[in-house]
């Protein structure tokens, strides 16, 4: 065969190679911020839901959420993007054989924590609760709830691991789609459950879980329908060989990174923790502005999840400069999203600050909080797409000790606030100091750490 021959019949390198950087950027990040905000808005609608029951099943709810919201971090952030980095590198290699026994693997992945989760919750689950406080009828509807909830952990993880496997190859619209309808039927199935509209029986709470059981598995049985179909970039074929090193591959992004959440949630913890200590306004302050940190996680989300596949497409063909030019601009369009709004915040906190409270010295609390902190979201911002373009490339320890850094800023820091008994806006200005070490040594680590074939060295391996 002659060399001219080769090449006709050699594939064609994958589009997102050659697209334009920001352009492309913002064109898969658009429907990720769609589906992330759907989430959002049903996260609204079941709190509402269960609020309207009473405060004891409020207070189960509570108990119950940071692990569910723990649980899907680790899900879609973590292991999803380990997975989609894997994938990726493996198709910017041209090897879709490996893509293909990768996303098998990415699965048996999935189905092996979730049912590690529902283990775990299953058998310790009341335990923590009562850990966490609950006590009496709250943690008796708390291990109702949660126990509904964790019994489906499998098709959670499933879900979300195969919407990663679609993302690898660029395909944002369809995991989108599929979370925007189940967050619609999330809504009425959870709320017909919840108070029984129509024929529906009235189950309270436990309602409201089975609703988010009844999404999941509807979720995962979409998106394994879109990966079998002949449409697919990368087909899932569930029938084939297993290899060390291909689960190697995933989880030496997708491991590591399950940190990232535990600091995030871990972070907030230490910082309530000390702002208790400042008092219920200065607490009731922070609490109002830290919710503004986790509904902006989605706009840095959007953009950071998109960079995967593009990072790890440049990586796997070798393309290292394209893989860094995605990466800041990445990084650059995460600090812009979150900044502006921070900013805009910071100037006139009265338009979060008022949806929440009208209590003048929990308004001032929080507009202080905002004053000093808003403007520093844009390096929370530039941290968090910086993080997931890390995944891409398949080199997310700067990015995760960056995250270890802030922890330390604000735990130190914040004891040595209460001991010396300084004023409350010291701990709002530790908290904004904490985001710029972060996002300043998450850019720092990507400038110095070496990206290239020894990250992603793919092989061809038989599907």
């Amino acid at each position: 065969m002659t060399v001219a021959s080769e090449t006709l019949t050699a594939p064609a390198p994958h589009p997102l190679l050659t697209a334009p950087v920001a352009g492309t950027l913002a064109r898969l990040a658009a429907p990720n911020l769609l589906g992330m905000m759907a989430t959002t808005a049903v996260a609204i609608a079941e709190t509402a839901y269960i609020g309207r029951l009473g405060a004891e099943p409020l207070a189960a709810a509570a108990l119950v959420l940071p692990l569910i919201m723990l649980m899907g971090m680790m899900s879609a952030g973590a292991m999803g993007g380990g997975t989609s980095s894997a994938i990726s590198r493996a198709l910017g290699g041209r090897d879709l054989a490996r893509a293909e026994a990768l996303a098998r693997h990415a699965m048996v992945i999935g189905l092996v924590l979730g049912l590690f989760f529902t283990v775990l919750l299953s058998v310790f689950g009341g335990a923590v609760f009562h850990l966490l406080g609950g006590r009496g009828e709250t943690l008796r509807l708390a291990a109702q709830y949660g126990g509904i909830v964790f019994a489906s952990a499998v098709a959670l993880w499933l879900s979300n691991i195969l919407a990663a496997v679609l993302r690898a190859s660029g395909n944002m619209v369809g995991p989108s789609v599929v979370m925007m309808a189940g967050a619609a039927l999330q809504v009425v199935v959870g709320g017909a459950l919840c108070f029984g509209w129509g024929p529906a029986p009235q189950l309270g709470i436990v309602g409201v879980g089975l609703g988010q059981v009844v999404t999941s598995l509807l979720s995962v049985t979409l998106m394994y329908v879109m990966l079998r179909g002949p449409r697919a970039a990368v087909r899932l074929k569930v029938i084939g060989p297993l290899r060390r090193e291909l689960f190697a591959d995933i989880l030496k992004v997708g491991a590591p990174a399950m940190f990232s959440p535990i600091q995030t949630v871990g972070t907030v913890l230490i910082i309530t923790a000390i702002a208790a200590r400042f008092g219920t306004e200065t607490l009731a302050g922070y609490g109002i502005g830290s919710r503004l940190e986790f509904l902006l996680v989605p706009i840095a989300f959007s953009v950071g999840v998109a960079s995967i596949p593009m990072v790890g497409l440049a990586i796997g063909a070798g393309d290292v400069v394209r893989a860094r030019r995605v990466a800041w601009t990445a990084g650059v369009m995460g600090a812009i999203g979150l900044g502006a709004i921070g900013a805009l915040l910071a100037v006139a906190p009265e338009l979060w600050v008022s949806i929440f409270t009208q209590d003048p010295g929990v308004r001032a609390a929080a507009a202080l909080y905002l004053h000093f902190v808003g403007p520093m979201f844009a390096f929370f911002g530039m941290s968090l797409a910086l993080y997931f373009a890390s995944q891409g490339a398949g080199r997310i320890l700067g990015p995760l000790l960056a995250g270890t850094a802030r922890m330390a800023v604000v735990g130190i820091g914040g004891w040595l606030l209460v001991v010396n008994d300084a004023p409350s806006w010291a701990l709002f200005a530790l908290v904004a100091a904490g985001m710029v070490v972060m996002g300043l040594a998450t850019a720092g680590s990507v400038a110095i750490t070496p990206w290239g074939p020894k990250a992603a060295k793919p092989g061809r391996v038989r599907a």
